[in-house]
């Protein structure tokens, strides 16, 4: 079967790689459920019965063509048994490389109320990466706060770096934004001193669901009291009660 036919054999992924086609070639404006319905070839209320709104549309846009450039990189930027720090990294640039390939698909996921499974799916993606380096005794901040502060800095630089033209983009401005925030976020060794509490304890935090032995209330408790333990360490460091 052809690959026309098979799209004309799913109506789904016809609509799908129609819409992928208006934003490649003019942007997110394009993206209409009148244009698409008609580059689709089927009629304006099959994109509502299919999506369910033209929201539903877009975020199955975006998880098509993030697919489509994973698998012309050749599968995932890092993986799950090396040095977990290089891995950041190596996730940072590979979300880097797929923003400015795909600048409007950016703007559709990071956009202030976008909350589609894409974006949450990237947002795990990047929290699991950090929980490592947590595990490995190297993060000293919660997660939650790595990860918002890595988020932070990741779209800060795709959006200053968009507002240039592709020639006159510092390519470097990136890297010493991840370097900063992981000066900020890293300690200096795997088996933190006592000077670094946070970082034992956001270890041990990261290291709880894991341990044997304990039952659902005793990880509950022992979760609590981690919690309270890292909000009262980062009191004492912000000088804020």
């Amino acid at each position: 079967m052809s690959e026309m036919s098979e799209l004309r054999a799913d109506p789904r992924a016809a609509v799908v790689e129609a819409a992928a086609g208006l934003l490649r070639e003019s942007g997110a404006r394009a993206l209409t459920t009148r244009a698409v319905a008609q580059a689709a070839g089927v009629p304006q209320p099959t994109i509502f019965r299919l999506f369910g709104d033209k929201d539903g549309l877009l975020e199955a846009v975006a998880e098509h063509v993030m697919a489509g450039y994973v698998a012309e990189k050749g599968g995932r930027a890092a993986g799950e048994d090396g040095d977990p720090v290089a891995d950041l990294r190596a996730a940072w640039q590979a979300h880097l490389d797929f923003s400015l390939a795909n600048p409007d698909v950016f703007t559709l996921l990071a956009g202030p109320g976008q909350g589609s499974a894409a974006a949450a799916a990237g947002v795990e993606v990047l929290r699991a990466r950090v929980a490592r380096v947590a595990a490995a005794g190297l993060l000293g901040v919660p997660v939650e706060r790595a990860v918002d502060m890595i988020r932070a800095a990741g779209s800060g630089a795709v959006l200053t770096m968009l507002a240039r033209p592709a020639g006159e983009r510092d390519s470097r401005l990136a890297d010493s934004l991840l370097d900063a925030v992981l000066g900020a976020i890293l300690t200096s060794a795997p088996a933190p001193p006592v000077s670094e509490p946070v970082a034992l304890v956001t270890a041990f935090r990261t290291a709880l669901p894991g341990l044997p032995a304990l039952s659902e209330a005793e990880r509950s408790l022992l979760s609590e009291w981690l919690s309270r333990t890292t909000a009262e360490l980062e009191s004492r460091e912000t000088g804020r009660p």
